[in-house]
């Protein structure tokens, strides 16, 4: 099985297909989850997510769309998740 470099980037569109989350909804989560999601940016400016942004993703989508949690709810478990309580 192929296992990508730590340091493999993807482009907005191919984590919107992965997660299938919508460019509009990972921009939006960029701005609420600032201090989790900080995908890099290239010189023109364009994002890219690394396999580290794709787990945050995955996490931000479950806690909203599985447990209903709020913004608050997300942004309290991913500090949690991370240690920083």
């Amino acid at each position: 099985m192929y296992q990508p470099q730590p340091d493999f980037k993807l482009t907005i569109d191919q984590v919107s297909r992965l997660t299938a989350v919508k460019k509009g909804t990972l921009r939006y989560w960029e701005k609420s989850f600032g201090e989790f999601l900080q995908p890099t940016r290239t010189d023109s400016q364009r994002r890219e997510y690394s396999m580290s942004d794709l787990e945050i993703i995955d996490s931000i989508k479950k806690l909203l769309e599985e447990e209903h949690l709020t913004k608050r709810g997300v942004r309290i478990r991913l500090e949690q998740k991370n240690g920083k309580v």
